[in-house]
């Protein structure tokens, strides 16, 4: 085999294994991953269950959220919750992770509402509502879900700041408005309760 051949052989194999390595890495993922950035200078504790959490004095303000539910054309805004604690989850129907850990949701939700916590949905890359709304009617989610098909209510998190970066996410932001948890991955209702409950317990 001449040398050029054995460069050309080379190099078609570094190709192929870069391609596979990449491929790999999307496979670990949940089922996508958004385009906000994170930040090494977030200043969060990743905790053993995979929820990451700020402690108060450093957490950052939540961005402005509004846009139309999947269920209707009125807008609905984060700031409508305000002095609540709010759990924001991201989620797609055509998610197999967000379908398994939509039952918790639907259960801590209920569980928590007494206790001013708001759950609030984002619903990502659907696009058309139908599939939406059969998601949440087939999960009995009671609570509205803001409809943003291209992921841009993801993008207006701050930078270094616990953002939401793949599906599903959920974040907790406390009762005055600011990000306080964070976890990528899907959730059992014991995972919610630990993000939930020392927030409910704060002043």
């Amino acid at each position: 085999m001449s040398a050029c051949r054995s460069r050309r052989t080379g190099r078609r194999r570094l190709v192929l294994f870069a391609a596979g390595a990449a491929a790999a890495s999307l496979t670990l993922s949940a089922c996508g991953e958004g385009t906000s950035g994170g930040s090494a200078q977030t200043r969060f504790v990743q905790g053993k269950n995979g929820i990451a959490t700020v402690p108060k004095a450093d957490r950052q303000p939540a961005p402005e959220l509004s846009a139309e539910t999947t269920t209707g054309t009125k807008k609905l805004s984060l700031a409508d919750f305000k002095g609540k604690v709010i759990v924001v989850n991201v989620w797609g129907s055509w998610c197999g992770p967000c379908s398994a850990e939509a039952p918790n949701f639907a259960q801590v939700a209920n569980e928590t509402k007494s206790k001013g916590v708001q759950f609030l949905g984002i619903n990502t890359r659907d696009t058309d509502k139908t599939p939406a709304v059969s998601f949440e009617e087939e999960h009995k989610i009671p609570y509205p879900s803001l409809y943003d098909p291209e992921g841009k209510l993801m993008l207006r998190f701050p930078k270094g700041s616990l953002n939401p970066q793949s599906v599903p996410s959920t974040l907790a932001i406390d009762r005055h408005g600011k990000i306080a948890a964070r976890s990528l991955g899907p959730l059992t209702a014991a995972d919610l309760h630990k993000m939930i409950d020392p927030l409910i317990a704060e002043k």
